[in-house]
């Protein structure tokens, strides 16, 4: 891996061979936050809530073990195409082992908290799309919103909460016109599109940021944060 790229969460878990804490940790980090797609994913199988809720929870903890650690292979360069095939791998084959799976949904050894899980389902806008692309979109949403919302404490940390919330919407394409914010805001129209072009600048730092956590070479970033954007829309 080259000097330049930072240790990421998924470079920790592609770099151990031992399936060590750290390495466990990493992964970790990452199902907790990246849990929503899978779920979408699983439900979009046709498997109800509970069901849902139980493939979920035993698939992270299926990958979790010490074994599934060691096997994984540093040439898979992304967590979100290891997830999804990982995700398709399992599905397959929980029927003959669906009462295994019902017990070790219940391990408390990892636990994704799956609560609010049908609720944000149910919230989900009707889309004709198949499991793989309700996958794809959803990821990117769980993406977008992770780096929104650390904009949003950014801006509140630094007493502009809400300036934040009158300009979002020129970050989510629901832009309000300039001259009638402007106006609100106490702003010059060039003022303001300054303070809209700073935020966009800090946008794409902090999604590079986000991104560069889930790849394992730095040259895939570019390309992951270009499939990202693609897959944004779909089923909004």
């Amino acid at each position: 891996m080259a000097d330049r790229f930072p240790t990421t969460r998924w470079s920790v878990v592609l770099t151990a061979t031992r399936g060590d804490q750290e390495s466990r940790a990493a992964l970790e980090s990452l199902c907790k936050t990246y849990w929503y797609p899978l779920y979408v994913f699983v439900r979009s199988h046709g498997h109800d809530a509970e069901q849902a809720r139980d493939l979920t929870q035993s698939f992270f903890l299926s990958l979790l073990q010490q074994s599934a650690l060691k096997a994984i292979d540093p040439r898979l360069g992304k967590f979100r195409a290891f997830l999804l095939a990982s995700m398709n791998h399992f599905l397959s084959n929980h029927r003959e082992r669906e009462g295994a799976f019902k017990r070790r949904a219940d391990d408390p050894a990892f636990r994704v908290d799956l609560e609010d899980a049908e609720r944000q389902y149910n919230l989900e806008p009707a889309a004709s799309l198949s499991p793989e692309e309700m996958f794809e979109s959803r990821w990117a949403r769980t993406v977008l919103d992770r780096v929104l919302r650390r904009m949003k404490e950014e801006h509140k940390s630094a007493d502009k909460a809400e300036l934040f919330r009158r300009l979002r919407g020129h970050l989510t394409g629901e832009e309000p016109a300039y001259d009638r914010l402007a106006d609100d805001l106490g702003m010059t129209q060039g003022a303001l599109r300054v303070a809209v072009h700073r935020l966009r600048r800090r946008l794409a730092t902090l999604l590079r940021e986000e991104v560069a956590q889930t790849v394992s070479d730095p040259t895939d970033i570019d390309a992951e944060l270009r499939s990202l954007l693609q897959s944004a829309g779909r089923g909004s």
